[in-house]
């Protein structure tokens, strides 16, 4: 018999379909098996499935809308306490008991690889473990785009293919519920696999170095030495969170330009006059400090001169630039907020280039950076430069994003961010005199993505610096231990 090319092609088609449904029929089958008990396996590893369920409440608020993809018996999603949760599993026996223990969220019965009939946007989706059953992860995770906006956020959760032989041995003794044939997936893997499907990676973390408690011990290790850098690449678990890029770029009309200030009379009239005409609306508002120099005065003769801007002027009622930046967003109108510091080292006509990268979608939170392009010579003591540097290093372990400087003025979010940024202060609960490193902390919490813009950083032409070197060093050096023990040491 001849087999023509034809043939052949649609011979290869039909076993590559084949084994696909053989494989999802195999794997649907140990699910609806193991539903009753799955319960009492997760009893055995309840050390795991805390610590897993912990860390997940952490990257996930509470009252979110969730929607579980490949939820199994839907205690992860009942844990998150969402104001929607939405479950979906194939495995109907697993659905029924998911319906029964969590009638506070909806579980349906579906292939989580054709969620076409669905449609509702969420503020986090989840794949816990599911992408390591996946026939086809690039195309499930390009399907998601419709169920997405701005903010939400993907998050994959799987085990580390170093642990491999470990977990292969717990099911041969019965220590691990046993599981079908899956993806060999790093961490890499999955990052490929989210870029491919037009997905921007946000950050990864690793955690749970010892699934055990050990008495305490387990504890202790997870805690602090499981986060240390290359350490944390041999755990169990890692995630991985990204956002839809077919969601990123925002069509934004107005701007608020935030601009702290005290003793900067000389510097009014040129930022103003610096700033240039980006976008159809922008709004400039000044957060006097009860300056010494008359900068109140100047700001009230530059309001009456430049007429033909929208400028406002407030005066602080705390002390401190943080203070002063956070009561410039609150009354800004724009729907992007950006803080130019009023010592003017960073020239207002930057500006353009951070509206630029956030409408775009390229970031949600715009850092500028000193420490890319030379610098004037006295732009920067020394000192500050090490502890910049320093900075710069501990931050990028810290928030899983890198980071050249963590201290530069100019800095640009959006106002929806910020409102949901204030709720998440309350978390970190520290005083930060500058803000720089409370706005990272919460921009952390809430997965934004951040990048950095390179600006060339000048010497101050008018003024003195209002930094105290070693006072508000050791206050910054007190918040980063503060940001450790509720990022990394939780």
């Amino acid at each position: 018999m001849i087999i023509s090319l034809h043939d052949e092609q649609y011979l290869d088609k039909f076993i590559t379909v084949m084994t696909k449904v053989d494989r999802k029929e195999k794997i649907k089958n140990l699910a609806d098996e193991y539903a009753i008990d799955r319960l009492e396996w997760k009893r055995k590893n309840k050390y795991f499935h805390y610590h897993d369920q912990r860390y997940l409440s952490f990257l996930i608020p509470k009252n979110s809308k969730v929607l579980d993809l490949g939820c199994g018996i839907g205690d992860l999603l009942g844990s998150l306490e969402p104001s929607r949760g939405v479950g979906i599993d194939f495995s109907e026996k697993s659905i029924e008991i998911a319906r029964k223990n969590h009638p506070e969220c909806e579980f349906i019965v579906a292939d989580v690889e054709a969620l076409g009939t669905l449609n509702e946007k969420f503020d986090f989706i989840i794949m816990s473990d599911t992408i390591g059953s996946l026939v086809d992860c690039q195309e499930t995770l390009f399907q998601l785009h419709h169920l997405c906006t701005r903010e939400t956020r993907i998050i994959i959760s799987y085990y580390s293919y170093f642990w491999e032989p470990v977990l292969q041995l717990s099911e041969k003794l019965g220590l691990k519920m046993p599981q079908a044939e899956q993806n060999y997936l790093a961490t890499k893997d999955i990052i490929n696999f989210l870029k491919l499907a037009d997905f921007d990676v946000v950050g990864c973390d690793w955690r749970q170095l010892i699934p055990l408690s050990l008495f305490g011990i387990g504890n202790f290790i997870n805690k602090y030495i499981s986060t240390l850098p290359v350490i944390r690449r041999f755990n169990l678990r890692n995630y991985v969170v990204a956002r839809s890029l077919k969601h990123a770029a925002i069509d934004n009309k107005s701007c608020s330009i935030i601009i702290p200030c005290r003793n900067e009379k000389g510097n009014i009239e040129s930022a103003v006059q610096g700033i240039p005409q980006f976008c159809d609306d922008i709004e400039i508002i000044f957060v006097e400090g009860h300056s010494e120099d008359g900068t109140y005065e100047e700001i009230e003769r530059v309001i009456g001169e430049y007429t033909q801007h929208n400028i406002k002027l407030l005066q602080q009622t705390g002390k401190g630039k943080a203070d002063a930046t956070f009561m410039g967003f609150d009354h800004a109108q724009g729907d992007v907020l950006m803080i130019l510091d009023g010592d003017l080292t960073v020239p207002p006509g930057q500006l353009v280039k951070f509206w630029n990268a956030i409408v775009s979608g390229k970031g949600e939170y715009i850092n500028g950076t000193r420490l890319i392009y030379p610098m004037e010579d006295d732009a920067m003591r020394f000192l500050n430069l090490v502890a910049n540097w320093s900075f710069s290093l501990i931050f990028t372990w810290l928030l899983n994003q890198r980071f050249t400087d963590t201290l530069c003025g100019t800095k640009v979010l959006f106002k929806s961010d910020y409102y949901r940024l204030k709720r998440e202060k309350a978390y970190f609960d520290a005083y930060d005199p500058f803000g720089d490193f409370d706005l990272l902390f919460c921009c952390s919490k809430l997965n934004l993505k951040m990048i950095e813009i390179p600006i060339y950083y000048k010497e101050r032409q008018y003024g003195n610096t209002q930094i105290q070197r070693f006072r508000n060093g050791w206050q910054l050096l007190k918040l980063v231990w503060h940001g450790y023990m509720k990022l990394k040491a939780f």
